[in-house]
């Protein structure tokens, strides 16, 4: 289904594609907080819990008070 608003028309940008492009753009950030031995963050699907991912590949999981 595509979907264009005003700034589509003025961009030439379809929703899917901004939605590829900022996918992408988060991949590189934590590739490169990787290399550089920085921790980042992540979402555990299974757990249904967001994380910090440290370089040793420990991950450290976020405490959700509900």
């Amino acid at each position: 289904m595509i979907v264009k608003n005003e700034l589509d028309s003025t961009c030439g940008i379809s929703d899917e594609e901004l939605t590829e492009r900022f996918k992408a753009s988060i991949r590189i950030d934590n590739e490169i907080r990787r290399i550089k031995g920085l921790p980042f963050a992540g979402f555990d699907s299974d757990k249904n819990q967001p994380y910090i991912q440290y370089p040793d590949g420990r991950r450290e999981y976020a405490k959700i008070d509900v």
